[in-house]
């Protein structure tokens, strides 16, 4: 069964430690690739690394493209009420929930892959 996650770093330490860290990756490049964002995330990138570009590429694509970041949020599936239930007064801040929510929804896509 999949594990509910409160951090991020749980997530991305139970990725490694079931061997699919580098197909979540792999996922993460796909989607945004599939929504027109040229940003990529080399499979040799450190969980910390990944937590860090994928938070600043979230806030980049809030402040400077919108429609590009609503088209990512749609393609990867990340729920609409969720987003609407996070606090978007701080855009750094949000920007790091919504880093989450993504690699939350896109472990799901790997998890359930190569569970069943």
């Amino acid at each position: 069964m999949l594990k509910k996650y409160n951090h991020i770093d749980e997530l991305l330490v139970d990725a490694a430690k079931e061997a699919l860290y580098e197909k979540l990756i792999a996922q993460l490049n796909k989607d945004f690739r599939l929504a027109n964002i040229e940003e990529t995330f080399n499979v040799h990138i450190t969980p910390k690394e990944l937590k860090a570009q994928l938070h600043e590429i979230i806030y980049k694509l809030i402040q400077e493209r919108f429609t590009e970041y609503l088209s990512l949020l749609y393609i990867i599936d990340v729920s609409e009420t969720k987003i609407k239930a996070l606090d978007g007064a701080d855009t750094i801040v949000l920007s790091g929930q919504v880093a989450f929510l993504i690699l939350k929804r896109e472990w799901q896509k790997v998890w359930f892959k190569n569970k069943l």
